[in-house]
């Protein structure tokens, strides 16, 4: 049995939460000014750094905007206001590596359905190009991670979904700076990196020729395959 410590949330983030809340529950609506810094240390009963720290975070997110000389004021939801608190979240939050492969899985096989439905001939010729560009870093032992990362990226923006497009630009951007050092261990199997290209250039075909079901199939063998190697270098050993 594998018990994990018990976290206690800092006092910003508990503040960060309840504003979060009022403005979920329409509460506090877009344009509605915050109470003073003042009134705020007096309500939440905490310091004015719990404070100062909450508004910074806040502000990090998207949620609200400080004005100088007039106030803190909730910002309009959009796409941006959505995203940013999952960048946010991944950036803090530790040991999500493979839970970040759970949620690929979950986009990026329907992702990759819809982009062999919508894809353009434009979108084509940039996907062709990125996998000339894996198969140069093939020939030199160069890892590729930005190619990987563009070609990925590629299929997010032949959906035509822009809510889509940025949760998977975040997510493979996170992944790209967290994983550096587990992805290097992959192609320590000299058969991986062909392997890894192989892959992108059936992916290729599939959306290609607008086969959805292949396209979908072959997504989730792909990342299921590097997800499996990944797990072997990031989770403890069981022996």
């Amino acid at each position: 049995m594998i018990l994990k410590p018990i976290k206690t949330k800092k006092i910003y983030e508990q503040i960060v939460d309840q504003i979060g809340l009022l403005v979920a529950e329409g509460q506090l609506k877009p344009g509605d000014r915050l109470p003073s810094e003042r009134e705020l240390v007096e309500r939440f009963q905490v310091s004015r750094a719990s404070i100062r720290e909450a508004i910074s975070a806040l502000e990090m997110m998207g949620l609200i905007e400080v004005r100088a000389g007039e106030g803190t004021y909730i910002r309009q939801v959009n796409i941006d206001s959505v995203v940013a608190p999952l960048a946010w979240m991944l950036f803090i939050e530790k040991d999500t590596d493979l839970e970040l492969y759970e949620v690929r899985k979950i986009l990026e096989v329907q992702a990759v359905g819809i982009a062999a439905e919508r894809v353009q001939e434009d979108e084509l010729r940039d996907m062709s190009e990125v996998l000339e560009v894996m198969r140069m870093d093939l020939e030199i032992d160069r890892l590729g991670e930005e190619a990987d990362h563009y070609f990925h990226y590629a299929i997010a923006r032949a959906t035509h979904n822009k809510i889509l497009i940025r949760l998977m630009n975040t997510i493979s951007d996170t992944m790209q700076k967290a994983l550096k050092s587990s992805r290097s261990r992959l192609y320590e199997d000299k058969s991986s990196p062909e392997r890894l290209y192989q892959e992108h250039c059936s992916l290729f075909e599939a959306i290609k020729n607008h086969n959805v079901l292949m396209a979908q199939q072959l997504m989730l063998d792909h990342l299921v395959g590097v997800e499996t190697q990944l797990a072997k270098y990031l989770l403890p050993d069981d022996k």
